[in-house]
């Protein structure tokens, strides 16, 4: 797969890392929000501030990183170069960040204006941004799963936002809708069909490349995103039908999904090449091991009744999805993808006359480490805070809040090692004709 890429047609460095930047942000203020809320938060998954926290990670954290990583991703692996991809990342991330806000506030406060400019903001963005990666990806042949795989994505995300605006257009008063079994739809569709799906199709190129693993078996690679997104559409017809045995039958095949994704991937991870693992990969492992959990919670609920009818259930299964699976597995994503982007950039930049710094240095490895024990600390924290809140609640607010600010510490430690670098190549290139201009 390697061989594909094609790093010449990486698009600027500002389009995708503004949205990498921005991200821990957002985890910064679920941290204060939970201290704010207190232990009422893990009352019920559908208190106000569960469900803006919930959102403050999936909208605020896991979209950007996704929108970037997408952004960086099409024209280098699918060859799919987006028109103007500076303005367009400048468009949707100044449309879906203050989206963002207001979706949280209006959950948070139940004020329709702030939920009717939350969907204008976010529809504008994620309509901004599907229309670009469509027009580059459509004349693309799917000659890899990993193209493929981004397609489907594509299809997720299309989806998942015009059941988040349906939604919250319902929570405003606009439509009579069944509010809770949309909300099992459009968390379906957020976590398999758009993120899940997505996350599959990247991983067969970063894994391998990253991890010095060998690649995902061909039928894995193959049909995964085809199956996932197929199951999900059965099940969402049968809980939209309201046909209970046959979506009960196919929410177990949509967690298996999950679980398939999460063991084939510790699996190849496993016979990696490295003598030692990174903090990146220590994040991906605790990603998969934290979905393995979530998916065997849902089982397990599914058959035990006295456990399903607990509140706390439903609470830990998020925590371990969103903050242990998606969370971890994005930031373990970042601490690659980051860097090599500083090392890609400064490399065309010095042109062969001035050779770029190791990957290596652009962020401290014992930075990248520490945060990583500070993410696990703030993770088994909201694991214990939801099961003895007036106890942890507010530790694992405080553990958030420090986790992620080191998280964007570490990430603005990239941006000035770049800016720095630039400005070092610059001076070195300007005694020749050809020099560079400065970043």
């Amino acid at each position: 797969m390697q061989a594909l890429l094609s790093f010449d047609q990486a698009p600027p460095i500002a389009a995708p890392l503004r949205f990498f930047l921005t991200a821990p942000l957002f985890a910064i203020l679920a941290g204060m929000l939970l201290l704010w809320s207190g232990p009422e938060l893990f009352a019920s998954r559908w208190t106000p501030s569960a469900l803006a926290m919930t959102h403050l990670i999936t909208a605020g954290f896991m979209l950007p990183v996704m929108l970037g990583a997408m952004i960086q991703i099409l024209p280098v692996v699918a060859g799919a170069n987006m028109p103007r991809p500076l303005l367009m990342s400048s468009l949707v991330h100044a449309a879906i960040v203050p989206g963002a806000l207001l979706l949280t506030a209006g959950i948070l406060t139940s004020q329709p204006l702030a939920l009717q400019l939350a969907v204008l903001l976010l529809g504008i963005g994620i309509a901004l941004f599907l229309g670009a990666a469509g027009h580059a990806l459509v004349s693309v042949r799917s000659t890899n799963p990993t193209i493929q795989g981004l397609k489907l994505a594509l299809i997720g995300l299309s989806v998942t936002a015009g059941l988040g605006m349906l939604l919250a257009m319902a929570r405003d008063g606009s439509f009579a809708l069944p509010i809770r079994q949309l909300t099992s739809i459009h968390l379906g569709w957020g976590l398999v069909g758009w993120n899940l799906v997505l996350l599959a199709a990247v991983a067969l190129v970063v894994v391998p490349m990253f991890q010095i693993t060998p690649p995902f078996p061909a039928w894995f690679a193959r049909g995964f995103s085809w199956a996932a997104l197929s199951v999900l559409c059965l099940w969402s017809i049968a809980v939209g039908a309201g046909w209970p045995w046959p979506s009960a039958f196919l929410a177990g095949a949509v967690v298996l999904t999950v679980a398939v994704f999460a063991a084939l991937t510790l699996r190849v991870q496993h016979r990696s090449r490295r003598a030692r693992f990174d903090a990146s990969q220590h994040f991906w492992r605790l990603a998969m091991l934290c979905l393995l959990a979530a998916c065997a919670l849902w089982f397990a609920a599914d058959s035990l009744p006295a456990l399903a009818e607990r509140q706390e259930w439903p609470l830990l299964c998020g925590v371990l999805a969103l903050l242990g699976g998606f969370m971890s597995v994005m930031i373990g994503m970042l601490y690659k993808i980051v860097p090599f982007l500083v090392w890609l950039h400064l490399q065309n930049l010095g042109d062969g006359r001035v050779m770029a710094p190791n990957m290596n240095k652009v962020i401290a490895t014992r930075q990248v480490d520490r945060q990583l024990y500070a993410h696990v600390v703030s993770l088994a924290l909201l694991l214990a805070a939801v099961i003895w809140p007036e106890w942890f609640t507010y530790p694992a607010g405080l553990a958030l809040v420090l986790a992620n600010g080191w998280l964007l510490y570490n990430l603005l430690t990239a941006v000035a090692f770049y800016r720095y670098q630039c400005l070092q190549i610059a001076a070195q290139s300007s005694a020749t004709p050809a020099a560079q201009g400065p970043c």
